[in-house]
């Protein structure tokens, strides 16, 4: 095993020449971790962002960055010092695992001498993680593996990540991009951005929007604060808004919609076995492509289809209920107090 116990080490002489600098441009520390073959990379840190990204073993490395919080300016000399009296920063290496840790040595550390302590890690591509930050964004690119990350006030990016990814935010955005097979991912105050991905997606905000762009396979994409949009997917779709509207195009998929305070905005390509629409405050508009046959069951305050073709049902003012061209997929819409259109294309 190697392991190294830092509380103040400089990554590089070059440093020392430096009588004041970015620390958030330039590494607290650097080292080399080619010869190490790490599987697993496991990070915990207070108030700094985390990154992890797959590359070549020979450019494996960790690098530390300090960034002293209100805008301070610190010297080499002054970095050093306050980094020797109030943190504790811990890389270990061993059987294959990487352990990093930067933490308080007192609850009560003075806040305007505080800093911030992150970590950029390059590991070969097959890698799990295990990340942990209390103040900072997390950033995964070109993984494959388990990934489980966590953070109190930060953004997530997930970007080229194969495999079961686990993250969640309390504080900021989630976008995740070119991933695919298992993706789960929620946030309690931000907005969710998710393209091109495939697999299992399950997305959840308490309080922004949801952004869809090709996307393929199962997926869940809920929101208690904002609006859905969506383009270009395919498999199966649950999007749900308690407060917003739902603007979906280009769909090859089963569908179900719901919100409690917003429209419904509908475009298929291609159709798949069933849509299923709800909306307690809004309108509902769905836009079909030509079909042999389909079941339609549509209620609103008022119901407005241009249905071509021989029907077999019951059609009034405020509902269609009944069989198009001897029935199929099922389209099913319910406005509570606003209009139903359908049109066919």
């Amino acid at each position: 095993m190697k392991k190294f116990i830092l509380i103040a080490f400089m990554a590089c002489n070059s440093l020392a020449t430096l009588a004041q600098n970015h620390w958030s441009e330039v590494p607290y520390l650097t080292q080399s971790l080619s010869d190490k073959a790490i599987k697993e990379v496991l990070v915990s840190t207070e108030g700094g962002s985390i990154q992890v990204s797959g590359v070549e073993p020979s450019q494996a490395r960790i690098e530390v960055y300090v960034v002293p919080n209100n805008n301070q300016d610190l010297t080499q000399e002054e970095l050093k010092q306050r980094m020797e009296e109030y943190y504790t920063l811990r890389i270990t290496d061993n059987n294959h695992e990487l352990h990093a840790k930067a933490e308080r040595k007192h609850d009560n550390t003075d806040w305007r001498k505080s800093v911030s302590i992150g970590f950029k890690i390059y590991v070969p591509q097959m890698v799990a993680t295990n990340l942990t930050t209390a103040g900072g964004s997390i950033h995964l690119t070109n993984l494959t593996g388990e990934q489980n990350f966590v953070t109190s006030g930060g953004s997530l990016h997930v970007n080229q990540v194969i495999g079961k990814i686990k993250g969640s935010t309390s504080g900021g955005s989630i976008h995740v991009t070119n991933s695919q097979q298992y993706i789960e991912l929620t946030t309690s105050g931000g907005s969710i951005t998710a393209s091109n991905c495939t697999g299992t997606i399950k997305l959840a905000t308490s309080g922004g929007s949801l952004k869809l762009n090709q996307l393929k396979g199962d997926i869940d994409a809920s929101t208690s604060g904002g609006s859905v949009n969506g383009d270009d997917i395919s498999g199966k779709l649950l999007a749900s808004t308690s407060g917003g509207s739902i603007d979906l195009t280009a769909l090859a998929c089963n569908l179900e919609g719901a919100t409690s305070s917003g429209s419904i905005h509908v475009q298929m390509r291609e159709m798949g076995k069933y849509i299923k629409l709800n909306t307690s405050a809004g309108h509902i508009d769905v836009q079909l492509p030509q079909q042999k046959g389909l079941d339609l069951n549509l209620k609103g305050s008022r119901v407005n289809a241009a249905i071509n073709g021989s029907f077999d049902g019951r059609q009034e003012k405020d509902r269609i209920e009944g069989k198009l061209n001897g029935g199929g997929a099922l389209i099913e819409a319910y406005a509570s107090n606003g209009s139903v259109n359908v049109k066919f294309d």
